[in-house]
């Protein structure tokens, strides 16, 4: 079965009712957990772009703090993917590079804070150099003046 192009799946959805809309969302948010959190997002946290940035933040600590007593660089690694791919999906839902630039350039911070011995383990090292090119590419992208700001941050975590 082949899916519709995106502007044809536009077109359709103008046509359709209100109520069955609502129930074409519904039916979207219980397929798939993604579809549930992005909605989720669009709904009740996109109007407030920096109260999400705090909690996503938060959840970063959290996940941190879990990793303090892992003694096992396997399994840190292991964490740090996940981690990562969480990161990831936030910024996706954002859709803003300069917040997608904060929040791993935070975690890079976090990274190094942490008493995680990463230069020890390749893989780990491996991960944080991509996670520096990850954010020097997402501010290349950004506005002159805010480039500054983030490349300040980034020579921080450098060091």
């Amino acid at each position: 079965m082949k899916a519709a192009s995106l502007s044809e799946l536009k077109k359709e959805l103008i046509e359709l009712p209100p109520k069955q809309l609502v129930e074409l969302c519904v039916t979207l948010a219980k397929y798939k957990k993604d579809n549930k959190e992005l909605l989720d997002y669009l709904l009740f946290e996109a109007h407030d772009k920096p109260n999400f940035i705090a909690q996503v933040k938060e959840e970063i600590d959290e996940h941190f703090n879990d990793l303090k007593y892992q003694s096992n660089l396997y399994f840190v690694k292991k964490s740090l993917r996940k981690l990562l791919r969480i990161i990831t999906k936030y910024c996706k839902y954002v859709a803003d590079k300069a917040l997608a630039a904060e929040l791993h350039i935070y975690f890079c911070e976090k990274l190094k804070l942490s008493k995680i011995p990463y230069k020890k383990s390749q893989l780990l090292v491996n991960m944080y150099e991509q996670e520096l090119k990850k954010i020097n590419t997402l501010i290349s992208s950004l506005h002159e003046d805010l480039q500054q700001d983030y490349l300040n941050d980034l020579e921080r975590i450098i060091e």
